[in-house]
């Protein structure tokens, strides 16, 4: 009998695994993949991400495995430009986009050297349930016989399509359609940091460097375009380029090697899914999701299998009823993760309304609104402070803003 199961070994999975093993329960985490072994993603780590990494001990081996840091951002958005960092947040002052072949494979490891079992290629197929309550897992290993692992509690981490959340019924309660696809892959003979530039028909790029010399190279554009982007792949692509960044397309054609095959990101919708229940919870994907637009599903992966295991661990231990600390946990996630939700939901169309216009317009006239700007982006200055009325009412005068055009709340 284990205290948790963990279905999941991935962002989210296995730093619950690892922090209620530290704390001395017992814990299984299972996961129909092996590692390392790779999954789409954005990569990125905002420095609230890396904060929790670097208490946990983990950042040095993200570092160590050549993951280059990135200390400088450019974001372009329908001719706004904003370029700069953020102050440094619990001494970290990079951001690193690594390889999901090397970040899961060290979260892995880390969840099995705290003490947790760790079961590679094992695919779960059925939830167990006595009286109502979640009490374990069934499934296999590859090709073996079936096997049922029993639990105080099952988590699962298992992402946006997740068989946990399937089998508990867990009800998605808050729903936005996604707006648009991504494709991505690697590239070599490129040296351009970091991108995020939209513009021009509703497209965007995105560029960063990560492990082994290479630069990853995103495009998206609105989902009603997939099909006449997938009839070209290659010519579309480069088009994106040409279009969005004239500059950066020319040294693409002329620079550039693709080093691996393309992946295409065709991301579920946004949503928020009911996380807590007799016995269950839902981490990462599996419980909420958004738009890859901001980058923020790694760092909220993080941030809220932390706060799981926190509250987990208070109900283990007998500290109060585990099904009212897990109640605790979906509500907390729900009031912090409501802004960051909000702002991608609204820019990751990739056209700015009126009101996001104007603030990040004003934005990039001032250097107390681009200051604050990146360390929103960084996870050190909540969205409320950010566009409180009082602040964008400053950063308007500070900049001599047009009255006509200030946005103080959204219509």
């Amino acid at each position: 009998m284990y205290d948790v199961i963990v279905v999941g070994a991935r962002a989210a999975g296995s730093p619950v695994a690892m922090l209620l093993a530290r704390r001395g329960h017992r814990v299984l985490v299972v996961d129909r993949a092996t590692f390392p072994s790779d999954t789409v993603s954005t990569h990125y780590v905002h420095q609230a991400g890396l904060s929790r990494l670097q208490d946990w001990g983990l950042l040095d081996k993200v570092v160590d495995a050549g993951t280059p840091a990135i200390r400088h951002l450019n974001f372009s958005y329908t001719g706004i430009d904003i370029a700069g960092f953020a102050d440094p947040i619990d001494g970290i002052d990079a951001v690193y986009c690594p390889r999901r072949t090397v970040l899961d494979k060290i979260l892995v490891d880390a969840a099995r050297e705290a003490g947790a079992e760790v079961i590679e290629g094992f695919g779960v197929s059925e939830v167990l349930f006595e009286n109502g309550r979640a009490v374990g897992v069934r499934g296999r290993e590859g090709n073996g016989p079936e096997r049922d692992f029993k639990a105080k509690f099952v988590v699962g981490a298992d992402g946006s399509g997740s068989i946990v959340a399937e089998q508990v019924g867990a009800e998605v309660y808050r729903h936005l359609p996604a707006g648009c696809f991504i494709y991505y892959s690697y590239f070599g003979g490129l040296d351009w940091g970091m991108h995020h530039r939209t513009g021009f028909g509703e497209q965007q790029i995105g560029t960063w460097p990560t492990n082994d010399g290479l630069n990853l190279l995103a495009v998206m554009r609105r989902r009603d375009r997939f099909g006449e982007f997938r009839a070209d792949v290659e010519g579309s692509f480069q088009e994106i380029f040409d279009q969005v960044a004239p500059e950066l397309g020319e040294q693409l054609r002329d620079s550039g090697e693709r080093a691996e095959n393309w992946r295409p990101m065709r991301y579920p919708d946004n949503y928020y899914r009911r996380s807590h229940g007799p016995g269950w919870a839902l981490v990462g994907d599996a419980g909420y999701h958004k738009d890859p637009f901001t980058g923020w599903g790694i760092t909220d992966a993080f941030k809220y299998g932390e706060l799981l295991a926190g509250l987990l661990h208070q109900g283990l231990s007998g500290e109060r009823p585990i099904d009212d600390a897990t109640a605790e946990y979906a509500k907390l996630r729900d009031e912090e993760s409501a802004g960051t939700f909000e702002l991608t939901t609204s820019i990751s169309e990739l056209t700015l309304s009126p009101y996001y216009d104007s603030v990040f317009r004003a934005t990039s006239q001032s250097p107390t609104g681009i200051k604050q700007f990146f360390g929103l982006i960084a996870g050190g200055i909540p969205g409320e402070q950010y566009f409180s009325p009082a602040n964008l009412e400053r950063m308007y005068d500070e900049v001599d803003f047009p009255r006509d055009k200030r946005f103080l709340t959204q219509s």
